[in-house]
This record gives structure tokens, C-alpha cells and sequence, in this order.
């Protein structure tokens, strides 16, 4: 049977899923939480071992130092000794200024130690706080993990993580009704950007496709996997034949589908045979900046996926500037059925696609929300207020997944996670 619950893909101990009224933590969060934890672990060690270092040149240095002071301990000596004898007699002979004059070269090269000592002293308290940094996440962690060792750890995460994929084939399409804080990925690239992972692979693959800015970029860097993309590791380039524009890429079944440069035409790039599949030009759709969401940045022409498909989001002289809405075949790039949304796209920060329906930020500035839903099943459309987290104030691209039931987001050189809340339909066994 079928019933109506609102859910965000939760998961129980025994690996069910459950409504929202259930107290278990959103599995999709709870499991980037524990990557995350899985990578703080890691890179512990590498700490560890900095601050160790740190620690020895600071030693080292100071042993030098501590014997030059020590050498200059009797200079000083003789030097009070004179100044005493110099100030009780209130008279000096120019011998006596010249003796003076040598010792106070004589501590001249005292004053460079000196200076080391104050930037040591720094450095200490530089150290101190990374200490202190370093005990409060290892006992987060130990928070977290309890008994479990790290092995154990990532075990669990796997287990996890095939748990989420089985949950969200039993959740069917529905209604955004909430979006949760952010969840910052990375922090690297230009302000503007954007990446990806392959709505339609298995569960099993992985991989992160990268993009850096927003226009006449050609280098599309794959990492292995999300780990590897956190760590800026393990990763192929794929040189594309024609330059981009705008941020609007998505990577569906093995292709990257992007807008080329100073055109209207919509690319098919294939990352095996590392060649253009097909191109089309998107008819009478604005281009370089004509009819770009509120941020600018060649944002003319929006690729989108979402559980049923390929989805094109553009506008056009005809259609007065307003959104239009355009579901793509992914093979011909040919346009199968267009909605005129009535909202204007230069009023829009971004949108993205969920089931069928489009949603559209008023804004890529701090304050931002939902304001907007069209529905291509039903040719209508409302206002929402879904408040969005503008975490970075500057976002320039937002996309969602439905394998992983995820937003994508560039904002302003982070690379962000948002985890969605949807009204819909749960198909279960036994009702």
C-alpha cells in the first residue's frame, strides 16, 4: 500500500525507514558526519607530527640562543660595572666613553636573539592553541566513535551508507517542504564554480566532477570519490573541446552536459570516450549574459536532473525574459515538452529541480529563500517561504541530486551540501 509522511530518508537501528516523527537523526547527515569524522581521524596524525616539529626547531633554537645569552652574561657584568663606576665619579675621561662604546658593540648582535625570543614567545602560543584545538577534536571524536576503533568506524559507514540507498529507493517523489543547514564540503576555487556527482551511477561510484569558474573554462577535474575530493587527491583531468559558460553543468549517465560559450548551444561531452557525443542549439534561448539569474555569470541556460530526467532551464525574447522550463531527451539533446513558468529568471538567484517541480531562490545574496514553485505536472504554480541558509552570501550554483536526495551548491569558494525535507509518498510492505 501507499501512504502520505513526510520524511527526510531517515533510518532506524535495524535499517527501516521512518517517518518524520521517528527521533532518529536524518541518515544522509548522520552519514557525512561520520565521513567527516572518518577524515578528522586521518588527518590527526599529520598534526601531530607539525606541531612535533614545530616543537624540536622551537627546542633547538632555543638551546643556541640560551648558550649565546650565557656567553654574553659576563660582558654584561663588567659593562653594569662601568656604568655604576661612571655614574658615582659623575666625570669620565674619553678613555673611559670608548671602553663603553666597545662593549655596547660588543651586545649588538644580542639584540637579533632577542628579537627571535619575542617571535618564539608567539609561536608558543600559537602552539598552545593548536594543542588545545587538537584535544577538543580528538575528544569530539572520541564522543562520537565510543568504543569503536577506526576500522570499526569505517565499517559502520559503509553499512550506513548502503542502509541510505535502500531507504531512498523506497521513498517516492514529493513536496520540499524544508531544507537544512548547510554542510561545508570544501573550501577551494574561485568564487564562482561549480560540482557534481553522476545522478544515474550506482551506488557504488563515487565520483566528484569539478569545474572552476563560470566561463571559457575547459578543465574538468574527476576525483575518485568524495574523500578524495575533500583531500584534493586521486584526480583525472578531462580537457573539454569547447569552453563553457555559466555554472548550469550536471553530469548524468556518463556525460557532462554544458552550455558552450558565447552560444546557444547545449553540449553532450561523454568522459569515457572523452569526445562530443552531440550538440544542439537551444532555440531562440538567451545567451552570454541576455537573460542570466540575478548574479550574472553567463548563467543563461540551466542543465538540471531530478527523478524524472533531464531538464533545461532558459528563457527567450517570446517568453518576455520569464523562466521556461524544458524536458531534455539525453540522447539527442531535442526538447520533449517546454512550461513558461511567468517568473522572471533576472529576479532569480538560482533554482533546481525536485520531481518534476522547479523551485527558485529570490536571491544569491545572504537572505535568500525558496520563494517560488512551478509544477510542470500540473501547469501551475505558487509562492513558497522555505527558508535557505545562505551560509557564504554569494551562491552561484545549486542543483539538486535524487540519488542522494541532496542540493549542490558553489557559494562563494565553498563547495556545500544541503540536506532536503520532502512531503511524499512511502511505498511499504505489509499495509
Amino acid at each position: 500500500m501507499w501512504r502520505e509522511s513526510v520524511d527526510e530518508g531517515r533510518i532506524s537501528p535495524g535499517g527501516l525507514c521512518r517517518g518524520a516523527k521517528s527521533p532518529h537523526v536524518p541518515l544522509s547527515m548522520h552519514l557525512f558526519s561520520m565521513i567527516f569524522l572518518l577524515l578528522m581521524l586521518q588527518a590527526r596524525p599529520a598534526q601531530v607530527q607539525n606541531i612535533s616539529q614545530s616543537m624540536e626547531v622551537l627546542d633547538l633554537r632555543t638551546f643556541r640562543d640560551l648558550q649565546y645569552v650565557r656567553n654574553t652574561e659576563t660582558l654584561m657584568k663588567v659593562l653594569d660595572t662601568k656604568l655604576r663606576a661612571t655614574d658615582s665619579q659623575r666625570s669620565s675621561n674619553a678613555k673611559s666613553f670608548q671602553e663603553l662604546k666597545d662593549k655596547m658593540k660588543q651586545l649588538l648582535p644580542l639584540i637579533p636573539v632577542l628579537d627571535q625570543y619575542k617571535s618564539d614567545t608567539k609561536m608558543i602560543v600559537q602552539l598552545k592553541e593548536e594543542v588545545r584545538n587538537l584535544s577538543n577534536v580528538l575528544l569530539l571524536i572520541q564522543e562520537e566513535m565510543g568504543a569503536y576503533d577506526y576500522e570499526e568506524l569505517q565499517q559502520r559507514v559503509m553499512i550506513l551508507e548502503a542502509r541510505l540507498h535502500a531507504c531512498m529507493q523506497k521513498l517516492g517523489c514529493g513536496k520540499l517542504t524544508g531544507v537544512s543547514n548547510p554542510i561545508t564540503i570544501r573550501a577551494s576555487g574561485s568564487r564562482f564554480g561549480s560540482w557534481m556527482t553522476d545522478t544515474m551511477a550506482p551506488s557504488a561510484d563515487n565520483r566528484v566532477w569539478y569545474m572552476d569558474g563560470y566561463y571559457k573554462g575547459r578543465r574538468v577535474l574527476e576525483y575518485r570519490s568524495l574523500n578524495d575530493f575533500i583531500k584534493g587527491q586521486n584526480f583525472v583531468q578531462h580537457l573539454l573541446p569547447h569552453p563553457w559558460a555559466g555554472t548550469g553543468h550536471v553530469v548524468y549517465n556518463g556525460s557532462l552536459y554544458y552550455n558552450k560559450y558565447q552560444s546557444n548551444i547545449v553540449v553532450k561531452y561523454h568522459f569515457r570516450s572523452r569526445s562530443v557525443s552531440v550538440q544542439r542549439s537551444l532555440n531562440n534561448a538567451g545567451y552570454n549574459n541576455t537573460f542570466p539569474y540575478s548574479w550574472g555569470g553567463f548563467s543563461d541556460i540551466d542543465f538540471m536532473v531530478d527523478e524524472n530526467g533531464l531538464w533545461a532551464v532558459y528563457t527567450t525574447n517570446q517568453n518576455a525574459g520569464n523562466i521556461v522550463v524544458s524536458k531534455i531527451d539525453p540522447i539527442t539533446l531535442e526538447i520533449l515538452q517546454t512550461w513558461d513558468t511567468g517568473y522572471p529568471k533576472r529576479s532569480a538567484g538560482e533554482s533546481f529541480m525536485i520531481c518534476g517541480t522547479l523551485y527558485v531562490t529570490n536571491s544569491h545574496l545572504a537572505g535568500a529563500k525558496i520563494y517560488f514553485a512551478y509544477y510542470t505536472n500540473s501547469s501551475t504554480y505558487e509562492y513558497t517561504d522555505i527558508p535557505f541558509h545562505n551560509q557564504y552570501s554569494h551562491i552561484s550554483m545549486l542543483d539538486y541530486n535524487p540519488r542522494e536526495r541532496v542540493l549542490y551548491t558553489w557559494n562563494n569558494g565553498h563547495q556545500v551540501l544541503y540536506n532536503v525535507t520532502l512531503f511524499h509518498v512511502i511505498k511499504t510492505s505489509g499495509e
